[in-house]
């Protein structure tokens, strides 16, 4: 895992006034190039989202990874669902410097399986954060991305930025007991993630959706075991890459999204793990 702890753990006339010049076009922002609603934890990264439903009064939203939550790493298997935090978050502005502070109420989501994610209800609603910081949501992506989609992984904690695109998505990820599936895999170079950078959104440089979450890299070139990753293909073959990075799905919120933009684990066709 790339958590900070894990690795020790972008005038003619006078009779009338001279029209007003145009105003200059607004620089348009590349997707994934600067650090419009990223966050910093103190052991990881993260990022202020939403969902393509939200509405600006509900909640917000920060999402990382499981293993980044202050109570400790999820065991294998083990779901966390609604438990009350007293965690604040650093958002950044784009150029990266802090714009200010925002606080949880609760963990609405945490686990290390099949998926390696964190998502946090904050104690303010979008348009609050925005009319107090300045600071805009992304948003979550519905669909996995695609081999080649061009990505970003935006570190709140390193105020970094890399870029590469999608290699592959391994059906299996086996890391010291956990086990995440269709995990992302990074093409290299440009990716080589390191620790702090945990919880990171990947985000799309076509899109500027967050199209997953950043979690971690075989160092050291071990089989399967902590911060050594190995790969699982659908024949059960284990391969080993060290260097490789990789990070794990989120569209699957989406799968279990209720009508009030709440987590139903009990939905029909909801694909997170569950208690």
């Amino acid at each position: 895992m790339a958590a900070a702890t894990a690795t020790i753990l972008t005038g003619l006339g006078t009779a009338q006034a001279a029209p007003a010049p145009a105003p200059a076009p607004a620089a348009v922002r590349a997707p994934g190039g600067d650090f419009t609603g990223i966050a910093a934890l103190s052991n990881c990264s993260g990022s202020l989202v939403r969902f393509a439903s939200s509405v600006s009064t509900d909640p917000a939203l920060i999402l990382t990874n499981g293993h980044c939550y202050e109570g400790g790493m999820p065991s294998p298997g083990q779901v966390l669902v609604d438990r009350s935090s007293t965690r604040s978050f650093t958002l950044l502005r784009p150029s990266s410097s802090n714009a200010g502070t925002v606080r949880a109420n609760r963990v609405l989501y945490s686990t290390m399986t099949k998926t390696d994610v964190t998502l946090y209800r904050l104690t303010e609603t979008y348009a609050a954060i925005q009319s107090r910081l300045g600071v805009p949501a992304l948003t979550l992506a519905q669909s996995a991305p695609a081999n080649g989609a061009g990505m970003a992984v935006v570190s709140g904690y390193w105020k970094r930025i890399y870029t590469c695109s999608v290699q592959a998505t391994i059906p299996e990820l086996r890391e010291a007991g956990w086990v995440m599936k269709s995990s992302i895999k990074y093409r290299q170079p440009g990716c080589e993630t390191i620790g702090g950078t945990s919880g990171s959104p990947i985000v799309s440089t076509s899109t500027g959706e967050v199209i997953g979450v950043n979690n971690t890299g075989n160092e050291d070139g071990e089989r399967c075991t902590l911060n050594n990753p190995c790969e699982v293909d659908a024949n059960g073959n284990i391969t080993v890459d060290q260097g490789a990075a990789y990070g794990q799905q989120v569209w699957w919120f989406y799968t279990c999204l209720s009508a009030t933009r709440t987590i139903d684990l009990n939905k029909a066709g909801c694909q997170l793990a569950k208690p």
